[in-house]
């Protein structure tokens, strides 16, 4: 079996959620796994212990040159010292799919983007499991690791590992890392700009989709909002009607959030949208479709028209 690594990504010194659901990821590949992180940036000792935490083996690579995550460079980073016929996990956001399939070429083997889940090895075969159209279709589709592989697994299709009981050893592989050169240049960070509501810090949020149909309807998750002390948020689809502004957009384009209870009102379930939602919180899903995406993921389903069943829970809420 090929030794599996695992590409943890971080922001502020904190490492994000999927470096705890790619260990399980590794252990659905092979249930005996021990995988390796891989951590690359600049001042990341302190990062390095936390991840060690859930790893038995981490390999630092700490340079000033990434303090900002350049993909172009990286790749030519973890080319130089990962080896040969092993599998990596990344993070399938927007910067594993800058990093990815370059990253494949250059150590010229297989590349699976937004994998949700595995089917099984036999021989050097690799069944992984996708979603097709907004998540209607799952496709099994065997690949061949003789040669390794770059997997990209989506954010939340794996349960994180909370044990946290590996203890285990930081390996410094700053000095392999190869050549730093790119032609890429970081100009700045553009912070998204902040509404008069930041649903970042809210513990509850009312989120709607295109089940909402019509701007006037708002009102009605407005009302549900108010009853249950929550904020409304919302999918892309309606930032893109200009119903709500962008600062209420939940997903990889829009806000992550860590809600304990998040209420997914007329919402498809697409993987941009529940790339933004992280911490793992309490879901509860209202959708007349009863085939939605959304309802995979979801602790308590309902199927029903959003704007027959808001009202009636609005009155139930205000009634307690």
């Amino acid at each position: 079996m090929a030794k599996i690594f695992t590409y943890i990504t971080f922001k502020n010194g904190v490492p994000d959620d999927s470096a705890l659901e790619l260990v399980n990821a590794a252990k659905q590949i092979a249930p005996d796994a021990s995988p390796t992180a891989v951590v690359v940036g600049s001042g990341i000792d302190a990062l390095c212990k936390e991840v060690a935490a859930s790893y038995a083996e981490v390999w630092k690579v700490d340079n000033e040159a990434f303090a900002y995550p350049n993909a172009e460079v990286i790749r030519n980073v973890l080319s130089s010292i990962l080896p040969q016929e092993c599998i990596l996990l990344v993070p399938h956001d927007t910067f594993g799919m800058d990093l990815s399939p370059g990253l494949s070429i250059k150590m010229d083997t297989v590349f699976m983007p937004d994998t949700v889940g595995f089917g099984g090895l036999e021989g050097s075969m690799l069944k992984c499991i996708r979603q097709e159209y907004g998540g209607a279709v799952s496709t099994h589709v065997s690949c061949d690791i003789t040669k390794g592989a770059i997997l990209n697994i989506r954010p939340g299709a794996f349960q994180p590992d909370e044990s946290k009981a590996a203890a285990g050893q930081v390996v410094d592989k700053s000095a392999e890392a190869g050549d730093l050169s790119t032609k890429r240049v970081y100009l700045e960070t553009v912070a998204a700009e902040v509404g008069d509501v930041d649903i970042t810090k809210e513990d509850v949020l009312v989120s709607i989709g295109r089940g909402i149909e019509d701007e006037d309807n708002i009102e009605i998750a407005e009302d549900l909002a108010k009853a249950m002390g929550a904020v409304v948020s919302c999918s892309r689809p309606i930032v893109d009607a200009k119903w709500l502004e962008k600062s209420r957009q939940v997903g990889t384009s829009g806000q992550t959030v860590k809600p304990k209870v998040y209420l997914a009102c007329g919402i498809s379930g697409s993987f941009q949208h529940l790339g933004g939602l992280k911490g793992n919180p309490f879901v509860v899903a209202i959708n007349k479709n009863p085939k939605a995406p959304i309802f995979q993921v979801a602790d308590v389903g309902i199927e029903a028209d959003i704007l027959d069943f808001l009202p009636e829970l609005t009155e139930a809420i205000e009634n307690l």
